[in-house]
């Protein structure tokens, strides 16, 4: 669900760009002047452009699987270059590209490489790139909200505000159900997995402005959404809010969590989404979490 919303302008000035652990709705990649560039996703020696060659429901059924380790890893130039180019193709004058944070991914140096050289192709056009400081859910708000600038007919500067305005103030809140898939990333240490299994903890953590901070160790999924929720409550403003729930491969407490959420507070924008599997890959099934932020 998706509050406030206009009608798509069929050609809007400024085309917005995001990689795909932005996590954005399905529909919004077909959106006119949005474009997603895939991640790449390695499972049991194959590779998968995130969000287009495997779902996923697909991948969390193959990951529960496996005892492989997957890894990811950033688009690389190219890729970006035919975003970039496709964007240019569409008759957009400007571009602006909001990467996953630098600390967490190469996203923003491939998107710096391939924008440097489109400039060389198209010294005309204009390129902004944007690092989101976050990713998932919060990434996808920020994008949101430059798409909704860009389709009201704002200039570039005016897009990147839009966007800044989201950074600046966006939290994610979110709890994982096991450590298991962050010690095989290398996330956490293999001493706190131990520790969390014998405690039966669901770690709540808090991602804002580039940093993750643990924010509490409840042992049950009912004990951390409710914890979820009252943080939630201290660190929204009375203003409108804008919110992205976000799961994986738990659609069931998303939906209850959206319907808390939507009866709790004055939403300007509330949606579900998925956790994309390059997201996944590293924070494993049964993730639950929301991005938001108020308006003033």
């Amino acid at each position: 669900m998706i509050c406030k919303q206009n009608p798509a302008n069929p050609n809007p000035t400024v085309a917005v760009i995001v990689d795909s652990a932005a996590s954005l709705l399905p529909n919004a990649a077909n959106r006119s002047g949005v474009y997603v560039v895939p991640m790449t996703l390695t499972l049991d020696g194959v590779s998968y452009l995130d969000g287009r060659d495997i779902t996923p429901t697909q991948f969390y059924r193959r990951l529960k699987a496996s005892r492989a380790i997957p890894t990811t890893s950033a688009p690389p130039p190219a890729r970006y270059l035919d975003a970039f180019r496709l964007a240019e193709s569409q008759r957009h004058a400007a571009i602006l590209c909001i990467a996953t944070a630098a600390r967490f991914s190469a996203a923003m140096d491939s998107a710096a490489i391939a924008a440097n050289e489109l400039r060389r192709e198209r010294p005309n056009l204009a390129i902004r790139l944007l690092d989101s400081q976050a990713a998932a859910g919060s990434a996808a708000l920020a994008a949101l909200n430059a798409w909704r600038a860009s389709q009201s007919g704002a200039s570039l500067a005016q897009t990147e505000q839009a966007a800044l305005q989201v950074v600046k103030h966006v939290r994610l809140l979110a709890f994982v159900d096991t450590l298991l898939y962050l010690r095989r990333s290398g996330r956490v240490p293999a001493i706190a997995h131990a520790g969390a299994s014998l405690l039966r903890i669901k770690p709540l953590f808090e991602l804002a402005n580039g940093d993750i901070t643990t924010l509490a160790r409840p042992r049950t999924r009912r004990s951390a959404t409710a914890r979820l929720l009252q943080l939630m409550r201290q660190k929204t403003t009375h203003g409108a809010l804008h919110a992205a729930v976000m799961h994986a491969d738990a659609p069931d407490d998303a939906q209850a969590l959206r319907d808390r959420i939507a009866a709790e507070f004055r939403c300007a924008e509330l949606f579900i989404s998925e956790f994309t599997p390059v997201m996944g890959a590293h924070i494993g099934p049964g993730v639950l979490g929301v991005a938001f932020w108020s308006e003033p």
